[in-house]
């Protein structure tokens, strides 16, 4: 051998001995479990441990084992792992021939991040029909690659200890499987069985009082009750749901009723997507994310006539042009909807948040026979407790991509990666639709759906779901951020818990916008062109924004455009009555309120009267710019919607009945765009006058709501183009940023997107967070971050 290739022997021979720290969703995912197995292959020796940085290794062997080990940790990593980052070091040999996995270590900052909740793997759905293995029928089957992680973490690192199967001892067969190496469960921390695992059992409400009915499988109850037309509160990963048989009008609309739910569509679970092909028209992408391990709600365009004897009621999505679908998450859903051989039992089930509407969802069990006791008939309950309130996630598919119009279960708590570094903040969102944001260096926590923060439980669900992500995220915000609207909740509890830290506020379109550049990884060095079209944000000059067009990076924002004001009578009182805001807008174009105007024959004479002297005399009438409200007005004008039940449901119904226009038709609407260089500074007034004229001439001649709902739809379109084109012609800018409540409407967002890029512009829109209030905070994080590094 000559001296080179003697040299080369000799490296290869000498042990070597590495340092590796990972970082990322690498506890309570079969992390440890996976590096043992690839050392073992590998015929290295070391150690492996959780910490809360992350997972920590170290091994030892020949060179070229050492370098492959190293090669192989990222690229073949579990299916529920998220590597962000894998740092070695050198260190000095230490000897030895085995592998242990350590006890996990406490010391430092948590780092490490935590993983979602997962829906059930396809091994563990085996076992639960396999009458031969003994976790057959566990409606808590679980392995490394499945079930809770997030709504069961009470601390990292993420170990038993540090959850809420803490309290389940394992049984000597459990606690074989988590030792096992070889084994699926190796240390799979919420491992459990029928012997030792936490238990179901059913509660019905009986008058004078409750019952918990013991039996061996209260699941065979729950269905037969079902079946029966009742309502039923099932306790699931992060609350309750209340659930029935969704093919039957008659519970569907008990369930409505007592929820007081309005119109607001429910969302069904089934067994399959086979079961609900007949229903929608399902795409490649929608049917991956009904399949894919998140299980959200997808939001989906329903069949105009759908066929076969298995459809939902009438009462589940009345109005609604999407059926919100869902497929079963947990070993405990499979057994409701029913395994292969059982007894015939519901195929759809409505499945609702379990709470009243407007309430956070509940979680404790005391709390849900108590709040839950004139909503539910029975209770399918459990003893593991959950930690962690985690909604359903909810997603549409706009242009072959995800739209996330909720981000909660399934996605929370991942962290979103920022373009920039951010010094340790909490911005704490809006008060409709909340989640805050926890950021730190190059991450930003969005936390789970909290809710609406009029409600007095959801700001206590706020304030334990932002103590417990700073707990697990070892973040301790140094600034506060919140919207500049002096009314809003999340702004008071900001001021009220600053502790002397500084609170920034930042204006609400501008949120959304800077939440888009985020998302996209957009540095801010140059500007876009924000087009924020929303209900309802606190504008600079006192006005109700919505309608906007900005010219913004981090650091600051020009108002370029917006809609022309017009009177918001009475406020709320406007948003649930649409006929006030088409009756509004109507006078602001000086059109006669006449008698054969859907809008006008909504509105009881009494009202209608004192709407006119409210106007006339500018009593309690705020002026607003929003595109919201504008949509709200054209649904009531057109006559689709006079009377909102829940948010948005006047332009949801409007672009419903716009999908049913013939294609055939391409007229569009026109604005009319003013300046005043004296009064405006060169801003430009987009005035719908001439689109409501319009649509008031194309009723009188007979034209159908759809093709006036479609012709609106163009028009807006056309006025986004315009007027990114005019802002690109005075300031060179060629990328537009979509955002706001507004642009969940997949017609619109695909229309404007499509204009845009025809025209050369490049097009952002949310794929990551919600365009809507959901996602406000990250922008509120990002423009906070360039106030306190720039002052």
């Amino acid at each position: 051998m000559s001296g080179p290739q003697a040299q080369a022997a000799v490296a290869e021979d000498t042990p070597r001995r590495r340092r590796v720290t990972v970082r990322g969703v690498v506890q309570g995912v079969g992390f440890r479990p996976y590096l043992y197995g690839l050392a073992t292959e590998l015929a290295l020796a070391g150690h492996v441990t959780n910490t809360p940085e992350g997972v920590v290794v170290e091994v030892e062997g020949t060179a070229s084992a050492v370098a492959r080990f190293c090669d192989r940790i990222a690229a073949q990593a579990p299916p529920l792992a998220r590597v962000e980052s894998v740092h070695h070091r050198e260190m000095p040999p230490a000897g030895g021939t085995a592998f242990t996995i350590l006890t996990s270590r406490t010391d430092g900052p948590a780092r490490t991040l935590v993983s979602p909740d997962s829906a059930t793997c396809a091994d563990c759905l085996a076992e639960l029909a396999d009458p031969t293995d003994r976790r057959y029928r566990h409606p808590f089957v679980n392995c490394t690659h499945c079930g809770p992680r997030f709504t069961i973490v009470t601390g990292v690192p993420y170990d038993r200890a540090n959850t809420t199967m803490a309290g389940f001892a394992m049984c000597p067969d459990c606690a074989r499987e988590y030792a096992d190496p070889a084994d699926r469960r190796f240390h799979a921390q919420p491992v459990a069985c029928p012997a030792c695992g936490p238990r179901l059992r059913l509660v019905v409400a009986q008058q004078p009082g409750l019952r918990s009915v013991e039996r061996a499988d209260p699941v065979t109850e729950a269905r037969t009750l079902l079946m029966r037309g009742s309502v039923l509160a099932v306790k699931g990963l992060g609350g309750y749901h209340l659930a029935c048989d969704a093919t039957n009008e008659e519970a569907v609309a008990l369930l409505r009723l007592r929820k007081a739910r309005g119109d607001k569509p429910f969302a069904v679970m089934a067994r399959s997507a086979a079961d609900v092909e007949h229903l929608v028209r399902l795409s490649a992408e929608e049917r991956s994310l009904l399949e894919g391990r998140a299980r959200p709600v997808v939001l989906v365009r329903r069949r105009p006539h759908a066929l076969g004897d298995l459809r939902p009621a009438e009462a589940v999505a009345p109005g609604s042009p999407d059926l919100g679908v869902m497929l079963p998450y947990t070993p405990l859903h499979h057994l409701l909807l029913g395994l292969p051989g059982d007894p015939d039992g519901p195929r759809l089930l409505v499945m609702t948040s379990g709470n009243v509407s407007g309430e956070p969802i509940v979680t404790d069990d005391t709390e849900a026979l108590e709040r839950l006791g004139r909503l539910a008939d029975a209770w399918l309950t459990h003893d593991r407790p959950i930690h962690v309130p985690c909604d359903d996630s909810v997603v549409r598919v706009c242009d072959g991509e995800p739209l996330v119009i909720r981000r909660s279960r399934g996605y929370a708590p991942l962290p979103v990666s920022l373009p920039l570094p951010v010094r340790p903040a909490l911005a704490v969102g809006g008060d409709l639709k909340n989640t805050f944001c926890l950021g730190a260096g190059r991450r930003a926590w969005l936390s789970a759906h909290i809710g609406d923060m009029d409600d007095v439980g959801t700001q206590r669900a706020f304030e334990h779901a932002a103590a417990q992500l700073e707990s697990i995220t070892g973040v301790r915000p140094e600034t506060l951020v919140s919207d500049r609207h002096p009314g809003y909740r999340s702004v008071r509890w900001a001021d009220r818990n600053a502790a002397h830290r500084p609170v920034v506020r930042v204006q609400h379109h501008h949120a959304h916008v800077a939440a888009a550049m985020a998302e996209h990884g957009l540095d801010g060095t140059r500007a876009v062109i924000g087009v924020a079209f929303d209900g309802t944000g606190h504008g600079d000059d006192g006005a109700v924004w919505g309608g906007e067009f900005l010219l913004a990076d981090y650091d600051r924002f020009t108002r370029f455009g917006h809609l022309a004001y017009v009177p918001l009578p009475g406020g709320d009182a406007a948003v649930r009555r649409p006929y006030r805001m088409a009756l509004a807008h109507l006078w602001a174009a000086g059109i006669r309120w006449s008698g054969d105007l859907a809008c006008t024959a909504a509105c009881p004479p009494d009202e209608l009267r004192l709407l006119e002297r409210q106007l006339e005399r500018g009593l309690n009438c705020v002026p607003t710019s929003s595109m919201g409200r504008l949509f709200d007005a054209v649904s009531s004008l057109a006559g689709v919607c006079h009377r909102a039940g829940y948010e948005a449901q006047a332009a949801v119904e409007l672009e419903g009945a716009a999908v049913h226009a013939p294609a055939a038709d391409t007229t569009a609407y026109a604005f009319a765009l003013h300046e005043s260089e004296e009064d405006r500074g060169g801003i430009v007034r987009a005035d719908p006058a001439p689109v409501l004229a319009a649509i008031v001439g194309d009723l009188r001649a007979g034209i159908e709501p759809a093709l006036v709902a479609a012709r609106f739809h163009r028009g807006v379109t056309g006025l986004v183009h315009r007027i990114c084109a005019r802002a690109r012609e005075r300031h060179g800018l060629d990328t537009v940023a979509l955002t706001g409540g507004v642009f969940a409407n997949t017609l619109l967002s695909s229309a404007c997107a499509a204009a845009l890029r025809a025209d050369g512009f490049t097009v952002l829109r949310h794929h990551l967070v919600p365009p809507n209030d959901g996602g406000l905070a990250l922008g509120q994080l990002m423009v906070a971050a360039r106030a306190t590094t720039t002052d």
